[in-house]
């Protein structure tokens, strides 16, 4: 049984008891239970109709949990009612159930734990192992998000930025327990491009796609940070890059440019290129240009004056860096390699010194630490 395509039906399921009456929390919990139960008993004993077993088992154990409340009798008399056999409905409320997980109004956190559980088909013990957290901690999360949004209707328009910032948040959280999150997020993104025409969802898919290419070559030896310039492009899956350019076009020739499209381009440029040396920078700038255009962000500014340092010298790139607030993150670090460039070891030791202690990660703290003795090594130019 191919875990993954069962999990695919979960947000349609949850739609289907919502629109039979079911409060959005109670279906979620339901079909959660009928999920588990499905993982249990189909290898031995498959259905021919999997939505429609798991819609009859999930509206099971709705009704159950409904009379076991004595206080909800009223509700009780209203749903009271086994659905007539037949195939499960094709109304598919699964694009509207994207937008209530990612509802505005909940924090990052709550909106990426409940996506992956509403829509993904995780347990709250997987969605726990991933983020490295007690799986009470956890269910305590996916319960006062669900109470937030407890009177939000699937009816209600959303917003697909967020759901898209949300998928995006979970692709980069990367793997944890026995969960590959960026696998999942790109399963999901598959499952959401089926849902909507929108091109800055297929600019996304691409996007993750890109980037994951390049996943078995970015750690080294003993779980070494191995920066884009000194990865072993040989490990570079081509076959994904190939999708992701692909994809990347098609959406482009919509010709309704967005963030996410514009990210993959870059990141397809890297993917094209077999050196960084050969790496188009000219053509990287000019779609940094583009990407601040929409975005106006800081931090696209610090990546664009990398692209600026390599492709007219180290000096213009420092100089696209003023301005610029030095707290900025991988501020340091990116100043730092300029300085390198330019030929001023001492400066740049240092500051890879300084990125270094301010780093949020192991990996990449001791990267730039391994940086700055490096460079402190490097004859006097």
């Amino acid at each position: 049984m191919n875990e993954s395509l069962l999990r695919e039906l979960v947000p349609a399921v949850i739609g289907v008891l919502v629109r039979r009456g079911a409060d959005f929390a109670s279906a979620e919990d339901a079909v959660q239970e009928a999920l588990i139960k499905a993982l249990e008993t189909w290898p031995d004993d498959p259905p021919r109709d999997p939505k429609g077993w798991l819609v009859a088992a999930a509206w099971r154990r709705f009704l159950d949990a409904v009379r076991s409340e004595s206080s909800r009798r009223g509700r009780e008399l209203a749903v009271d009612a086994e659905p007539p056999p037949g195939p499960a409905p094709v109304a598919d409320d699964t694009l509207r159930l994207y937008f209530l997980c990612a509802h505005p109004t909940l924090p990052p956190p709550a909106a990426v734990a409940l996506t992956l559980r509403a829509v993904g088909g995780l347990t709250t013990r997987q969605i726990a192992e991933a983020y490295l957290v007690p799986e009470a901690t956890m269910a305590q999360r996916i319960s006062r998000a669900k109470k937030k949004i407890s009177g939000e209707s699937l009816d209600r328009p959303g917003d697909l930025a967020t759901v898209l910032r949300v998928v995006y948040l979970v692709f980069n959280e990367g793997y944890g327990g026995d969960v590959d999150l960026a696998a999942e997020a790109i399963r999901i993104a598959r499952q959401l491009v089926t849902l909507t025409d929108e091109p800055e969802v297929a600019g996304l898919l691409a996007l993750m796609l890109l980037h994951h290419a390049r996943r078995a070559a970015r750690t080294g030896a003993g779980g070494r940070l191995v920066p884009l310039a000194e990865q072993d492009r040989s490990l570079w899956d081509t076959v994904a890059i190939a999708e992701g350019v692909q994809i990347l076009q098609t959406a482009l020739a919509r010709d309704r440019l967005g963030e996410y499209q514009a990210q993959a381009a870059i990141a397809a440029l890297h993917a094209d290129a077999p050196s960084t040396a050969e790496t188009d920078w000219v053509q990287i700038v000019e779609w940094y240009d583009e990407l601040l255009a929409i975005t106006d962000s800081p931090v696209v500014r610090l990546n664009r004056a990398v692209a600026v340092g390599e492709s007219d010298g180290p000096q213009a790139g420092l100089a696209a860096l003023s301005g610029l607030d030095p707290d900025l993150p991988r501020h340091a670090a990116v100043t730092a390699y300029l300085h390198e460039r330019s030929g001023d070891l001492a400066r740049a030791a240092d500051l890879y010194a300084q990125a270094s202690r301010s780093a949020t990660s192991t990996l990449e703290r001791d990267h730039l630490a391994r940086e700055a003795a490096r460079v402190r090594r490097l004859p006097a130019p």
